[in-house]
């Protein structure tokens, strides 16, 4: 069996939630490097990370409920976000560092009903850590050594 959407888990912190969809998406500005117009190597650009979380009311409350805790959604700490995957045949783990979640389409209603709420948490990942992929980081270690948290 391959791996799709329905195999993935998803942790917020030590939470566990369930998501409707989820996204992470890298923005790697390395460039190739020329002299004259001609390639001649490449150099290394700034990085990103951000992402998406759709989830549905009971999850919503889960991650509402933390950030009462917290005293305000803006007050919520950053936290790690952990997708893992597993089927018979495949696995996958992404883990995102030091995610900083916001709120996006609050609410959507619409009376003919038909579908369940959901909520959108966009999140940037803010940490050296960056991202990890099947627990292989995506930053040479010699590009954060020098970073202070």
């Amino acid at each position: 069996m391959r791996l799709s959407g329905m195999n993935f888990s998803t942790h917020i912190g030590d939470t566990m939630i369930q998501v409707d969809s989820a996204s992470v998406t890298i923005t790697d500005n390395s460039a190739v490097s020329q002299t004259g117009g001609v390639p001649d190597g490449a150099v290394d650009g700034d990085v990103a990370a951000s992402g998406e979380l759709t989830v549905n009311a009971a999850n919503f409350k889960l991650i509402s409920e933390q950030a009462k805790s917290a005293g305000s959604w803006r007050a919520l700490e950053n936290f790690d976000i952990q997708f893992y995957g597993k089927t018979s045949q495949d696995e996958m783990k992404v883990e995102c560092f030091g995610c900083r979640i916001k709120l996006s389409d609050l609410l959507d209603i619409d009376k003919k009903g038909g579908s369940a709420s959901l909520f959108k948490l966009p999140f940037d990942v803010t940490s050296p850590d960056f991202v990890h992929i099947d627990g292989v980081p995506y930053l040479r270690p010699d590009e954060i050594e020098n970073i202070v948290q």
